[in-house]
């Protein structure tokens, strides 16, 4: 071995000893100090110096005056006398300069570091029913936002954000964008969710629900699965399920997802998502309002709730008997099945679960009271025969295709959609797609979405509907943002002249650019991820609410409906009407429908009036009907 030099060992073994942290470098110092003033009391002690009566014999009094020279050289001034003594004292106190201004550098030390590991967010959180946000994208604002509403009527709330960023950066921006957060504390951490070691930090084990986030990259449906590997198989996990949402963006990876999650996890496949709300926003005039209505948590939104006062009683009956509360749906007792507008003479068990539409989960209750049906208002709807309908498709992006088959499955035989987009398509891509539909024909056209020009040579009041994607495939997001809102401009600009309503939605990807091109009309409806985040929250509460919206998206059960009131309720051209919810609930019951609300098209553009939309309304309220109005339904077509 190396012969250092003696010097160079002492450097040595000193910045190890430095680097042993405030703690043990106080202890140090202290047993430094203690051997020091203890050799200082033992030469004053058997050499006998000390100045006449300035202080007891005996060794402790001897240590006791010179631990108080230490740590007060003020009291060198107090001695007489000898100077022997005085002198020993000096030295004494000198060094209880030196020592107490180290101490006094050791502890502001350890205390700015203590304040800046606090500052980095690297402490655990050891609070326990709480929900864990893991990671971070624009949706964060609109979750959190739900949250807060959410947890009002909780007593201490906690919403735990751990992502790998700064914290005070993410405390920031959430103080920023959500100054007000009610009686809900939120707390920000740093760490990567994949890192078994970081997720600790966020106390998974303890929390009451976790919500994953995607890191918005061509890679995030593997982060998102690795997160979810972390949660399940770490050595720290609880023994009771977890109650994890997450979303995955490609149908490829939703199996391997679900695999690894098993029933810990649900699942929102994005892309499917939102080309479904896409559709059938388009298709109807003011769904989007519904939707929003039932998945924030500002107005009403949907419960489950156990009623045993119903038990063997119809679901007819069951949806009669609320008098604040829509009635849709029932869940089985064993919490697998759940049916959304189940026959209407089926019966409720025991532990069965009736899902409903409410305020609160405390406002779900059987009212008991008699009504009155005015059963000469009541009316049948005809069967309507098939229409062939032209579609107009804008843009394209990987989501087309989607929206293209689900557009698919709701249209009659016949119908075409016409695709314009400044990228070519190949003849074998579209024949591939041609090929997977029943109902639809296709046609493309290229050429420049953003000309005007062009885009009045479409002749758009020719459309039933139109439908805008957006180029996030070929450009960055700021930019396919700026190439759909210069498109939707003109296009609202050309349909002001149509004499009839064309049906317009778009899609956004940044929400701050939804809302620069949001106009007071429901039917240009921007899909964004606000509608991700919303679900995202709703599921995060309730996980079940999963298998409602899955029902309620689903083009082979039972969806959302927004049809003319004269389907229900007998009324004459130019004509109104005064009744109360009862009989349009009971028109519907007997199509084998459920009433959930109404749209009053005189509020069609009317921002502060909801467009018109009306969910849940008090049955027994007399509402003034036009024949220009809708009935919101729950059916099979």
């Amino acid at each position: 071995m190396k012969n250092y030099p003696f010097r160079e060992k002492l450097n040595y073994k000193f910045d190890n000893l430095m680097s042993a942290g405030p703690v043990a470098l106080i202890l140090y110092l202290t047993i430094f100090s203690t051997v020091i003033l203890s050799v200082f009391t033992c030469i004053l002690f058997f050499a006998n110096i000390r100045p006449d009566e300035a202080l007891p014999d005996g060794y402790i009094n001897i240590l006791w005056f010179g631990l108080m020279h230490t740590l007060d050289p003020g009291t060198l001034a107090e001695h007489e006398g000898d100077w022997i003594y005085r002198f020993w004292m000096f030295v004494v106190t000198g060094y209880g300069i030196i020592a107490l201004s180290t101490l006094i550098g050791l502890i502001s030390n350890g205390i700015m570091d203590k304040i800046d590991r606090l500052r980095k967010g690297r402490s655990r959180i050891v609070d326990d029913g709480h929900v864990l946000i893991l990671g971070w994208s624009s949706k964060i604002y609109t979750i959190v936002s739900e949250l807060i509403i959410a947890n009002e009527n909780q007593k201490d709330p906690l919403i735990v954000i751990l992502a790998d960023k700064d914290k005070i950066e993410m405390e920031d921006k959430i103080r920023d964008k959500i100054p007000d957060h009610k009686n809900t504390k939120i707390v920000c951490r740093t760490g990567d969710p994949i890192d078994l070691h970081d997720l600790d930090i966020g106390n998974p084990a303890g929390s009451k629900s976790i919500i994953i986030l995607d890191k918005e990259n061509e890679n995030s449906d593997s982060q998102i699965i690795k997160t979810i590997l972390a949660i399940t198989s770490s050595d720290t996990r609880r023994e009771t399920p977890y109650h994890i949402t997450a979303e995955i963006k490609h149908s490829e990876n939703y199996e391997v997802a679900k695999m690894v999650g098993k029933e810990e996890v649900e699942l929102i496949l994005s892309d499917e998502f939102v080309s479904k709300v896409m559709v059938q926003t388009s298709l109807q005039s003011g769904l989007s309002v519904v939707y929003t209505e039932l998945m924030d948590f500002g107005g009403d939104e949907i419960y489950f709730m156990e009623e045993p006062k119903l038990v063997g009683k119809t679901f007819r009956e069951a949806v009669f008997s609320y008098e604040d509360s829509a009635i849709i749906g029932m869940q089985s007792a064993n919490e697998v099945e759940i049916l959304i507008n189940p026959p209407m003479n089926k019966l409720i068990q025991k532990r069965d679960k009736l899902i409903g539409i409410t305020e609160d989960d405390d406002t779900m209750v059987v009212s008991g009271k008699s009504f009155v049906i005015d059963e000469q208002r009541i009316v049948r709807r005809e069967k309507k025969p098939s229409v062939v309908e032209s579609i107009l498709v804008i843009g394209w992006n990987h989501r087309a295709s989607l929206v293209i088959r689900e557009l698919d499955k709701y249209v009659d035989e016949g119908s075409t959609v016409h695709i314009i987009s400044k990228f070519k398509l190949s003849e074998e891509r579209l024949d591939k797609l041609q090929a997977s539909l029943e109902n639809i024909r296709l046609e493309f056209q290229h050429s420049d979405t953003t000309d005007r020009t062009e885009l009045e040579k479409l002749n758009c009041q020719q459309y039933n509907y139109i439908i805008m994607l957006c180029y996030q495939d070929d450009f960055p997001l700021q930019e396919a943002d700026a190439q759909t809102l210069i498109t939707l401009l003109h296009l609202r600009n050309i349909l002001e002249s149509a004499p009839t309503k064309v049906n317009l939605v778009s899609e956004m990807m940044d929400i701050r650019n939804r809302q620069l091109a949001d106009v007071t009309s429901a039917d240009d409806f921007i899909v964004s991820d606000k509608l991700l985040s919303l679900l995202m929250t709703q599921v995060a509460e309730n996980k079940y609410l999963m298998r409602v919206f899955e029902e309620l998206l689903d083009a082979d059960g039972a969806e959302i409906y927004i049809k003319p009131v004269t389907d229900y309720i007998s009324l004459e051209a130019n004509s109104m009407v005064t009744t109360n919810f009862y009989a349009v609930l009971e028109s519907a019951a007997r199509q084998n429908e459920i009433a959930i609300g109404y749209r009053r098209m005189s509020d069609a553009k009317n921002v502060e009036m909801g467009y018109g939309v009306v969910v849940n309304p008090k049955k027994s309220d007399l509402i003034e009907f036009s024949w220009k109005d809708r009935v919101i339904v729950i059916s099979e077509s």
